[in-house]
């Protein structure tokens, strides 16, 4: 089976480098799937779980907090504003995202920045459901 390079890069560190079966993304537009022979794509990232499948019925789960994802036939690139994997996230962590983002939601007054702040609000409250700690 064809493999996909793959490369997600935070702020701090590469989080993962390798080839893998598939991708989920945190799109704005929506969740989507990157497989090999991808057509070339761009897109903005929201606040949500990337997984990466290196093997058939093995997902490993990132949280990703904004970026982009530069997609083409030989490979995925995700630049993250934030990304944390998922066996290094605590309630102490995600408690302290949804406060900085309740932070950004009161100190602006722009609705797109407004809209912006609550969705990853609720989005990171559901993680915090999903990961049942």
């Amino acid at each position: 089976m064809a493999k996909l390079t793959f490369e997600l890069v935070a702020p701090e560190r590469i989080i993962f480098s390798g080839d893998v079966d598939a991708v989920v993304l945190p799109a704005s537009e929506g969740d989507m799937t990157v497989l090999p022979g991808h057509a070339p794509l761009m897109t903005a990232l929201k606040t949500g779980f990337l997984v990466i499948t290196d093997t058939v019925g093995n997902g490993r789960r990132v949280l990703v907090r904004g970026g982009f994802a530069d997609m083409n036939p030989q490979g995925l690139t995700v630049l993250a504003a934030r990304a944390l994997p998922e066996e290094e996230i605590t309630p102490e962590i995600l408690d302290r995202e949804i406060l900085h983002a309740e932070m950004l939601y009161d100190a602006t007054n722009d609705l797109g920045g407004k809209l912006a702040a609550e969705a990853a609000i609720a989005q990171l409250r559901e993680a915090r459901a999903a990961l049942s700690f």
